[in-house]
């Protein structure tokens, strides 16, 4: 972090800040003040222009945190952050971690790069605690220190994690539990299949929020996390998750798959305080619920 400066003569704050800082990127600089990370007298400010006086400080928080809502790159926003973990809302399309073919345009790469703001030799860093499928939009949690992601890691059974789907067909009861064992050895696709030593059993509440002609909208509680889990147990019981073509949907009218992480609620790994989450279910498959116009 660069040095507190005092004023001299009167200025603009970014000004000031270019001025003072000519080694920092700024893009860097801008991006400080966007999240309220320079401080004028030890108070946050975000206006670019606020006027500055001779004996003003200038200063850069040390313990910068994103404003809650921050939106960052490829739409993601950031919904709490403190010096342990980091909370984010990510949207449809974006990986959760790098694979093969992509390491730069992940969650866990700009996480990355927003937490080092640009600094090219700083070692801050994030931990991945679980993941969400590239298709699948919602709320994630990242560790921001090691012992952090063990805390998360080892009592994720008792973190509650919500999400919906709208799904193609009714249900065949208005609330239930999906349960099943399920092989995950191939990279592509999970199966049901009869309990093995190479399978991992699944429990999924669910509940029905609404019906429609030939869609359904459902709410989801995992009591186990695995791979595809949802995906496959509501396409084991013939209602697909509208979008997803892999597990046998036959609509796919949003361009994408119609699964959200709406809820998460976990005990914080240091202060031991309750957080809780919510993320509403996105307007574009909100709107799948919608009824036909008249006519």
């Amino acid at each position: 972090m660069p040095n507190p400066c005092t004023v001299k003569a009167p200025a603009e704050l970014l000004a000031y800040c270019f001025e003072q800082w000519p080694e920092l990127k700024k893009k860097q600089i801008r991006t400080w003040l966007k999240f309220q990370a320079i401080t004028v007298n030890d108070r946050p400010v975000a206006q670019f222009d606020h006027p500055l006086v001779p004996g003003d400080v200038v200063a850069v928080r040390t313990d910068r945190f994103a404003v809650p809502k921050t939106v960052l790159a490829s739409g993601m926003k950031v919904l709490f952050e403190d010096a342990t973990l980091i909370v984010i809302d990510k949207p449809e399309g974006l990986l959760s971690v790098a694979s093969l073919a992509e390491d730069e345009k992940t969650a866990y790469f700009q996480l990355t790069d927003y937490l080092r703001q640009g600094r090219d030799h700083a070692r801050d860093r994030i931990w991945i605690v679980h993941r969400l499928d590239r298709e699948t939009s919602g709320l994630m949690v990242f560790a921001k220190t090691p012992e952090a992601k063990a805390t998360l890691q080892g009592n994720w059974e008792q973190v509650t994690k919500s999400y919906e789907a709208v799904v193609e067909g009714h249900l065949s009861a208005a609330e239930g539990i999906l349960e099943s064992d399920l092989d995950e050895r191939n990279p592509f696709k999970v199966y049901s299949a009869p309990a093995s030593a190479h399978t991992r059993h699944a429990i999924t509440r669910y509940r029905v929020l609404a019906k429609g002609r030939k869609l359904t909208l459902v709410a989801l509680e995992l009591e186990t996390g695995r791979r595809h889990q949802i995906r496959v147990q509501l396409a084991d019981i013939g209602c697909p998750i509208v979008g997803d073509e892999k597990y046998g949907a036959k609509t796919n009218p949003v361009h994408r798959l119609a699964l959200h992480a709406t809820g998460l609620r976990f005990v914080h790994p240091e202060s031991g305080r309750e957080l809780s989450f919510e993320s509403p279910l996105p307007k574009d498959l909100a709107r799948l619920m919608r009824p036909p116009p008249p006519g």
